[in-house]
């Protein structure tokens, strides 16, 4: 039995900062992945068309593009977010100052002779 209360579990933390579960950071580091890979496909074959088209030193550009792009294409899905140095913030309630009614006579309740 702990003599002390556990003060970090009684706090609250924003969950809008808590980091993506590890399953659906590598889904997304996978799409990134897939959609680069993708556009490398289509370098590809914009390559392999202008070259039998005969299009001369155009088809160095998109070549370029086909052979550059699996190189970024690891290091961006290998790139992990950076979670944040301070973990989590706890919440702060931001509630608007408490109304105090201002002080005068007629906040007493008290009856004038207009009111009767």
């Amino acid at each position: 039995m702990r003599s002390r209360p556990n003060a970090r579990r009684d706090r609250a933390y924003l969950v809008t900062e808590a980091r993506p579960s590890r399953a659906a950071e590598i889904s997304q580091r996978e799409r990134r992945y897939l959609l680069m890979m993708g556009i490398r496909v289509v370098c590809f074959v914009v390559t392999v068309i202008m070259f039998v088209g005969h299009a001369g030193w155009l088809t160095v550009i998109p070549a370029i593009g086909a052979i550059a792009l699996p190189y970024f294409a690891v290091v961006v899905a290998n790139t992990r977010r950076p979670g944040s140095s301070a973990s989590f913030r706890p919440y702060q309630p931001n509630l608007p100052e408490r109304y105090v009614p201002p002080a005068g006579d007629g906040a007493r309740g008290d009856a004038t002779d207009e009111d009767r």
